[in-house]
């Protein structure tokens, strides 16, 4: 039996294929029927031949008075029209002619190896940046989006095939896109701190924004799996009053903020070098303090040496009590000599922990006068007494906000709230006329 031969009913029998090369979906018509019929039932005779290639399927449409049902035959397949394939059409139809009667029913073809392009532009429309809201620029935004149907049941579901119009399909993923393209760009100053000026360099990152926000609505409002979108430009309308205006405010922002910066790290290196400078100072003047101190208590320890001791030239004779009172001597002498390298360490080694014995914490030796540690952009340095601190504030080094910190002291505190710091921030009265 040929294809166009007449089966036992007499009717011609159709061989049912798409040989279009680029389509979403292709209504299949009998050969001899209007081409621009779109909602004419068409008679299938039963036993035709239907071929359908890799990558599509063909859906049968029976019209019914509870609404359309469905066969679906996914290819790869070429075979005649029977039962075994159309569970769907083997309740439809009927016994008569041996089973070779027509039916009707309409039959599209859906590409879902396919990828469908639609280009889009949204024009020119008004965005502001955050920290300049009266500056508003036109920008301009071109880009393409390829999408295919990979769930054909979805798309069917959504998408009436009968009657389907596929530029009115496109229209509408078209307009779903510039919409959601225009709100995403004018968000983005202020939602992803884009500065409007510099919006033109931020296109991928912009364009994934969108994509990531279509994905979901493709595939619910229209079945199709969108596979990427391309955002070709970001333009900005540069002729502008406003973009001038604003391109030129951002100019001298930043220009005031670079001498800022250049101003702050100056300050700050003068004072880490003044405060270097000044703890150096400290830590040799307490040195000297100590040799000095060391000096005395040896030249102590050497008569007291003589007291035990014996002169064989001079003719001395052993003296136990003097040696007894030599070695008390001595000890003493030498637990000074610890007492001050100890204070000599603590003062050089801020951040050292208070030595411990047993368990429980040994205080230091109580100092002469107080001193303290300063805080400066989270280092410390020192100690300094009340005299240099002065010096200091005076030189604009510290103020009343410089924390500072002496033992005693639970915890870092202001400057202004130590009694006796606060007063060297009062400035001098000026002198008597």
């Amino acid at each position: 039996m040929g294809f166009f031969s007449r089966g036992k009913s007499g009717g011609i029998l159709n061989v049912i294929r798409c040989d279009e090369e680029n389509y979403l979906v292709w209504k299949w018509r009998p050969e001899g029927q209007n081409v621009n019929t779109t909602t004419r039932e068409n008679a299938i005779r039963y036993g035709s031949s239907l071929r359908v290639k890799d990558g599509e399927v063909a859906v049968f449409v029976y019209k019914q008075k509870n609404g359309p049902i469905y066969d679906f035959i996914v290819g790869p397949h070429d075979d005649i029209i029977k039962s075994v394939n159309f569970p769907i059409l083997s309740n439809i139809v009927g016994l008569a002619f041996g089973g070779e009667s027509p039916f009707q029913a309409e039959i599209y073809f859906i590409n879902l190896q396919g990828n469908n392009q639609v280009r889009f532009a949204v024009p020119y429309f008004d965005v502001a940046d955050p920290r300049f809201p009266d500056f508003t620029i036109p920008i301009a935004v071109r880009g393409t989006i390829t999408f295919n149907v990979t769930n054909y049941k979805q798309f069917i579901k959504l998408n009436r095939l009968v009657d389907f119009d596929l530029e009115k399909f496109l229209t509408q993923i078209k307009d779903t896109v510039i919409k959601y393209t225009k709100g995403i760009v004018y968000n983005s100053p202020s939602e992803n701190n884009i500065p409007v000026i510099q919006i033109e360099r931020n296109v991928v990152k912009i364009s994934d924004l969108i994509q990531d926000r279509l994905v979901s609505i493709f595939a619910d409002d229209f079945g199709v799996n969108l596979k990427r979108l391309d955002l070709s430009a970001i333009e900005i309308d540069k002729d502008s009053d406003n973009y001038r205006d604003l391109y030129r405010i951002t100019k001298e922002q930043q220009i005031i903020q670079a001498e800022q910066i250049g101003r702050r790290a100056q300050i700050d290196t003068e004072i880490y070098a003044e405060a270097g400078h000044l703890g150096a100072q400290s830590q040799h003047i307490q040195a000297h303090a100590i040799n000095k101190q060391s000096d005395v208590l040896k030249t102590s320890a050497e008569s007291m040496g003589q007291l035990g001791g014996m002169n064989i030239s001079s003719g001395d004779i052993f003296n136990p009590t003097g040696m007894m009172m030599g070695m008390a001597m001595g000890g003493v002498i030498a637990n000074q000599m610890t007492g001050m390298m100890n204070n000599f360490n603590q003062a050089s080694s801020p951040n050292q922990q208070p030595p411990t014995m047993g368990g429980e914490v040994v205080p230091p030796p109580i100092p002469t006068s107080i001193q303290y540690l300063i805080g400066i952009n989270g280092q410390h340095y020192g100690p300094y007494n009340i005299q240099q601190m002065q010096q200091m504030a005076r030189n604009g080094q510290i103020n009343i906000n410089t924390l500072v910190w002496t033992q005693g002291m639970p915890q870092w505190a202001t400057a202004s709230s130590i009694p006796e710091l606060s007063c060297i921030f009062i400035p001098p009265m000026p002198p008597t006329l």
